[in-house]
C-alpha cells in the first residue's frame, strides 16, 4: 500500500472542497471565523475567534459531538484546521494527515503517512511532538520531523513538492508548525540540545525552492544582518554582533533554533519569531552573551534581512529558549496608542514592544515565583538597558567551572514560567490568556564534549512546584491560566491549576476563554472574571491547542488529547527514572493518577 489512502475516488474528494476554497487566499480564510486554516488562528497569533454562537450564558450546555482517534499515543500539541467542509488532524510522529468530512460524521477522505526513518526519535529531545499543519491556496504544509516539508494537494492528499530542510544526523529536527504568508512559506529548525546550527528559512510556496536562509548566531553575512541597519532597542547592532559574543568557533554548535511559532505583520512586512536556548546548558564553556540566542527577531518577509532583534536572556544559564509566540494587538501605552508585540518569555517575563521598532515598552513578571533576576533595566540612560537585572545567589555559573556546583531554588525552573503553549488575546476584553508553568528547579551543570548526533546538554536538573505564597497560598500548584494587562504589565486574575497548563488558549467573542489540562479536562472559563463554566474530561492530557470553527450555521469547539510534550513524557515515553526528562519525570510523577496516554479528537457543539 502506498503513503496515501483515501476513502474514495479523487473525484469525490474535489466535491467535498468547493472550487473557490481551493484557491482561496489565506488572508480571506483567516477573516472568515467560521474557518481556521494556520495553527495561530491569524497571522498576529492572537488565537481569537469572532464566533459567539457558544457564549457565557450557554457554555455549560456544551455536549461532545464527535470524535476521532488518531491511532497514535505520544503528546498531540498543536490542533486541527479547518478549511470548508474539510478538517485536517495531524499526529506526532510518524506525523500521519487525515482529512475528515464535516458533512459526514468526520470520515476519512484522505490520509498521508510519511515514510521517514525512526533515527528522528533519537534526537527528539521532549517528546515526538509536532505542533500542527497549515494551509494556503489549495495545499496542506507538513514539516515532518526528519525536516522533510511536504505539500499535499488539500483535496486528495497527493504530494505537490517536497524538500529536505536538514539533517538529523547533525541533530537537526522538527517540532514546529510553518507560516505561508506572501506566497513563502518560513520555516524553523529544533535541535539546540544537540548543538545544531539551526537557520529560518523561507521556501517559495508553490515550489519548493528555497528563497532565503538567515541563522541567528554567526557572520552578519549567514545571520542576514545588517550591522548598521539592524538595531537593537533603537541602536545599530554592528559588526560582527554575534561573533563577538561567543568564544572562538562555539556558535557553530550554539543552538539558538527557530522552534516555536512565527507571526506576521503584512502591512510592516516583517515576520517575528524567537530562538532558542544556547549550546551546551553549562554556561561556563560559552562565556558571553551568546548572541543572539533567548531573543526575538524581526525579519523582513521578502528579503529575510534582520530588521530589529532584542535579547532577552543574554548568557543564558538555566535554559530560558525564547521562542514563546509573538502576539501582535494594539494597545495603549502611556497614552499613546502603539502597534506592538507582547511575548511571555519562558523566562518569566512578558516583554511588550513596539512591533515596527522594537522599541522595549513594558517588561514586567506575569508569575510572581520569579526570582532569577529582580527586574528588567528600563532605564534607556542606563548601561545596561532591557538587561535583566540578576540575583547572583540563583546563577549556575558560580564557580567558574561548572563542574559539580548545584544552585536550588531557581525559579522558573527550565520549563519556564510558560513553554510553547500558545497564549490567546481577546480584543473585547484587552487581556492576553497565558496558560503557565509555576515550577523552579535544582540545576547541576557539568562539561560536556560536542559529538555531532549526540545529546549536547551539560546539566542535570531537579523540577518541583513553586512553594506556597509565591504567587499562588496553596501548596503543590504547579500551573494557571493567567489574565495579563499587557498595557499595564500586570496580572489581572489567574486560575491555579495542579499541573502545569500545557495547551494553548482560545479566546472569543461569546467571552469565553478555553483551555486544556494535564489530566485531561476541557475548560471554559469567563473571559472577564476567570469563573469555570465547563468542564469535560477527555480520554488523555491535553497538550494540544484548543481551536473553533463553523459548519452549517453551528460552532464548535476542537481540542487534541494526548498527553507528552516535556511535561508528560514520563507518560508518553513510558519512562521512571525521576531526573529523566530533564527531571520532568520526578515532577510530574503523580500525573500518571489522572491520565493515560492517547490520541483522541474531541470536538463538541450546543444541543
Amino acid at each position: 500500500m502506498n503513503a496515501r489512502i483515501r476513502a474514495g475516488l479523487c473525484a469525490f474528494a474535489f466535491t467535498l472542497l468547493p472550487a473557490a476554497s481551493q484557491a482561496a487566499d489565506l488572508e480571506r480564510l483567516i477573516a472568515d471565523p467560521a474557518a481556521w486554516p494556520i495553527q495561530t488562528g491569524d497571522y498576529a497569533n492572537t488565537r481569537y475567534s469572532k464566533l459567539d454562537q457558544i457564549d457565557r450564558s450557554n457554555v455549560g450546555d456544551l455536549r461532545l459531538a464527535w470524535t476521532f482517534s488518531t491511532g497514535v499515543l505520544r503528546g498531540h500539541e498543536g490542533g486541527p484546521l479547518v478549511v470548508g467542509n474539510l478538517m485536517y488532524v495531524h499526529t506526532p510522529f510518524p506525523n500521519v494527515v487525515y482529512a475528515l468530512d464535516l458533512d459526514n460524521d468526520g470520515a476519512i477522505v484522505w490520509k498521508y503517512e510519511p515514510q521517514q526513518s525512526t533515527d528522528a526519535i533519537e534526537v527528539m529531545c521532549c517528546d515526538t511532538v509536532y505542533r500542527g499543519l497549515a494551509y494556503d491556496d489549495g495545499t496542506i504544509f507538513l514539516h515532518q520531523a526528519d525536516t522533510t516539508i511536504v505539500a499535499l494537494d488539500a483535496a486528495t492528499g497527493e504530494v505537490k513538492w517536497q524538500v529536505k530542510n536538514g539533517d538529523p544526523a547533525r541533530g537537526e529536527v522538527n517540532t514546529a508548525t510553518v507560516l505561508p504568508i506572501a506566497g513563502k512559506l518560513i520555516v524553523g529548525m529544533a535541535g539546540g540540545e544537540f548543538g545544531a546550527h539551526c537557520p529560518l528559512t523561507a521556501y517559495d510556496e508553490r515550489t519548493g525552492k528555497r528563497l532565503w536562509r538567515a541563522y541567528a548566531t554567526g557572520p552578519d553575512s549567514d545571520m542576514l544582518v545588517d550591522p548598521e541597519k539592524t538595531t537593537e532597542l533603537g541602536k545599530p547592532v554592528g559588526p560582527n554582533s554575534s561573533l563577538e559574543s561567543w568564544e572562538g568557533e562555539q556558535w557553530q554548535i550554539g543552538g539558538a533554533c527557530p522552534w516555536g511559532w512565527f507571526s506576521a505583520d503584512p502591512d510592516l512586512g516583517l515576520v517575528y519569531y524567537g530562538t532558542g536556548n544556547p549550546s551546551t546548558w553549562n554556561p561556563v564553556q560559552r562565556p558571553g552573551d551568546n548572541r543572539w540566542s533567548n531573543a526575538i527577531i524581526a525579519r523582513d518577509i521578502e528579503t529575510g534581512v534582520a530588521r530589529w532583534v532584542y535579547q532577552m536572556t543574554p548568557h543564558d544559564e538555566w535554559d530560558y529558549d525564547g521562542v514563546n509566540e509573538m502576539v501582535l494587538t494594539e494597545q495603549e501605552i502611556d497614552g499613546q496608542s502603539r502597534r506592538v508585540l507582547t511575548h511571555f518569555d519562558r523566562n518569566g517575563f512578558a516583554y511588550t514592544l513596539d512591533r515596527a521598532t522594537g522599541e522595549l515598552l513594558v517588561a514586567e513578571k506575569f508569575d510572581p515565583s520569579v526570582n532569577w533576576a529582580k527586574a528588567i533595566d528600563m532605564d534607556p540612560e542606563s548601561g545596561t538597558y532591557g538587561r535583566p537585572i540578576l540575583d547572583p545567589a540563583y546563577s549556575t555559573d558560580q564557580d567558574g567551572e561548572g563542574e559539580d556546583v548545584e544552585t536550588a531554588g531557581i525559579c522558573p525552573g527550565a520549563p519556564g514560567a510558560k513553554n510553547e503553549q500558545p497564549s490567546a488575546y481577546s480584543p473585547r476584553t484587552k487581556l492576553f490568556y497565558v496558560p503557565t508553568n509555576h515550577v523552579c528547579m535544582d540545576y547541576e551543570p557539568f562539561r560536556v564534549a560536542y559529538t555531532a548526533g549526540l545529546p549536547y546538554v551539560g546539566a542535570t536538573l531537579k523540577l518541583y512546584p513553586a512553594a506556597a505564597g509565591k504567587g499562588f497560598e496553596e501548596p503543590g500548584i504547579m500551573g494557571s491560566l493567567t489574565a495579563w494587562d499587557g498595557a499595564a504589565g500586570k496580572i489581572a486574575w489567574a486560575v491555579p491549576e495542579r499541573f502545569s497548563v500545557w495547551s494553548g488558549v482560545l479566546a472569543t467573542a461569546g467571552d469565553v476563554v478555553f483551555y486544556g489540562t494535564l489530566e485531561g479536562y476541557l475548560k471554559a472559563v469567563d473571559a472577564t472574571t476567570g469563573d469555570e463554566l465547563f468542564r469535560f474530561k477527555t480520554p488523555s492530557g491535553i497538550v494540544g491547542n484548543v481551536t473553533t470553527y463553523e459548519h452549517d450555521g453551528k460552532q464548535y469547539v476542537a481540542v487534541l488529547s494526548g498527553v507528552g510534550g516535556w511535561a508528560g513524557i514520563g507518560l508518553a515515553a513510558g519512562l521512571t527514572d525521576p531526573q529523566d526528562g530533564s527531571g520532568a519525570v520526578g515532577a510530574y510523577e503523580s500525573l500518571s493518577r489522572y491520565t493515560a496516554t492517547g490520541g483522541v479528537l474531541s470536538v463538541f457543539a450546543l444541543p
